[in-house]
């Protein structure tokens, strides 16, 4: 459950969303039409359920660039970026996204992430000149499609949909102007655009490779950061053991999987569901983690014990031959 609740939620025919997204709207009374209304660039999305960190001092752009698997040596003021922390392993542990604006890093990350995020900033700060705050209670994230107009600090970039986020005082949320569109639009454009939610679609044991995120939140040329052996020997040797996948789900069934659902050819369990929406022109779609050799053409099986199978068909998002980042576009 979210700590904050939007005033946008007072806002007519809101209905809230539940689980990871609690803390905002759902829709606004029909999230086809706000879909609509994102794609004409007449629409915001109310993200302030994400949590904000930022990240001060002197010598905060090396640091990052030592710990995560971004370039941020010389980074330049407003120029957005993708990050991940990985496990000596190569998992993905967290997933930031952030701007900086030539004195302070501003991040954003899933609702909840913060706390753990900071505790293990902290720890690695030693002598580095540094300082690292939750900001969540007084900063949030909207959504905004198109080019950024000049207000507060913006995020934007080809991760980011084609719009882009404003970081803004938590306490200006309820004075916004517009219409307004629900997570629910937001996350059907997200899937439609192959981008991976950490948390939904990916799990423990899910390294970059496998989620179309080199390039975006991994840099392929630079130097030693913790993880990298494993994105590097993955990358250079190919065939990574699994791949994100959209799929394009049998409209004719009334529900949509959920997080976990299991992804099946046959009688062989081959993946999972990460996310799933509808949408205002492909119907029902998903993004899904499969294994790497299930072969593209095969007709796939969404299936839960208490809810009818769906059937799907795949479109690829990375190759499953060399594990390099196949994004379609909108």
């Amino acid at each position: 459950m979210s700590r904050t609740r939007s005033p946008l939620l007072d806002r007519p025919a809101a209905v809230e969303a539940d689980g990871l997204d609690a803390g905002v709207a759902a829709h606004y009374g029909s999230d086809l039409r706000e879909q609509r209304a994102l794609v004409a660039g007449e629409a915001f999305v109310d993200l302030s359920h994400r949590d904000v960190v930022t990240i001060k001092g002197p010598d905060r752009l090396t640091w990052l660039h030592a710990l995560t698997s971004q370039y941020f040596e010389g980074l330049k003021p407003g120029t957005s970026t993708t990050a991940l922390l990985l496990s000596p392993t190569g998992h993905v542990e967290h997933a930031m996204y952030g701007v900086d604006d030539g004195e302070t890093f501003w991040l954003h990350t899933e609702p909840g992430a913060a706390a753990a995020l900071v505790e293990w900033l902290q720890k690695m700060v030693f002598m580095s000149r540094v300082e690292i705050a939750d900001v969540t209670d007084d900063y949030a994230i909207v959504w905004r499609p198109g080019p950024a107009t000049g207000e507060h600090l913006t995020r934007s970039g080809a991760d980011s949909l084609g719009g882009h986020e404003v970081f803004l005082p938590r306490a200006e949320l309820a004075g916004l102007e517009g219409p307004a569109a629900g997570i629910w639009a937001y996350e059907a454009l997200r899937i439609e655009a192959g981008h991976p939610r950490f948390g939904l679609d990916t799990d423990e044991r899910a390294i970059p490779n496998e989620l179309g995120w080199l390039g975006i939140g991994v840099h392929l040329d630079k130097g030693c950061y913790r993880g990298q052996e494993t994105v590097a020997r993955v990358h250079n040797l190919g065939r990574p053991p699994r791949r994100l996948v959209r799929l394009l789900l049998d409209g004719s069934v009334d529900h949509l999987p959920t997080h976990g659902y299991a992804v099946r050819v046959g009688e062989k369990q081959i993946g999972f569901i990460g996310s799933a929406a509808r949408h205002h022109e492909l119907g029902p779609i998903a993004l899904a983690l499969v294994k790497r050799n299930v072969d593209p053409e095969a007709i796939l099986e969404v299936v839960a014990e208490d809810q009818p199978t769906v059937t799907a068909t795949q479109e690829l998002l990375v190759d499953p031959e060399v594990g390099l980042h196949v994004r379609a576009r909108l």
